[in-house]
């Protein structure tokens, strides 16, 4: 059987970094989204996940630099889980998407919710 690992994701920046490792361009993007559901009462009720994206410049991703607090994103790419020890040595598991393609939508593009 094949396998599969991929995500594609539509939201809002919230923080971005941008970092020069010798000629290569990487951000690190906190990217919200949004699920919007009815609850029991009939109540409009909005969910946001926050997602931290990992991006290295290259054929499907281009101009990091134009990505802002703000801007409205489309990423495509796959899901990683990093172990790492903090700062209290207590280790902890870290859940990243490795972008493969993204897109920074204009306004026109729909992110409206439907319900």
């Amino acid at each position: 059987m094949e396998q599969l690992n991929k995500i594609e994701l539509r939201g809002v920046v919230g923080n971005v970094r941008v970092m020069t490792f010798d000629e290569n361009k990487m951000a690190q993007i906190s990217l919200a989204t949004n699920y919007a559901y009815k609850d029991r009462d009939g109540t409009a009720v909005i969910d946001t996940s926050w997602h931290h994206i990992v991006a290295w410049e290259g054929r499907n991703v281009q101009q990091l630099e134009k990505i802002g607090k703000g801007s409205r994103l489309y990423v495509q790419g796959r899901v990683r889980y990093r172990n790492y020890t903090g700062v209290d040595g207590v280790d902890r598991v870290a859940t990243e998407i490795l972008a493969s393609r993204l897109n920074i939508l204009s306004d026109d593009d729909s992110m409206q919710y439907e319900m």
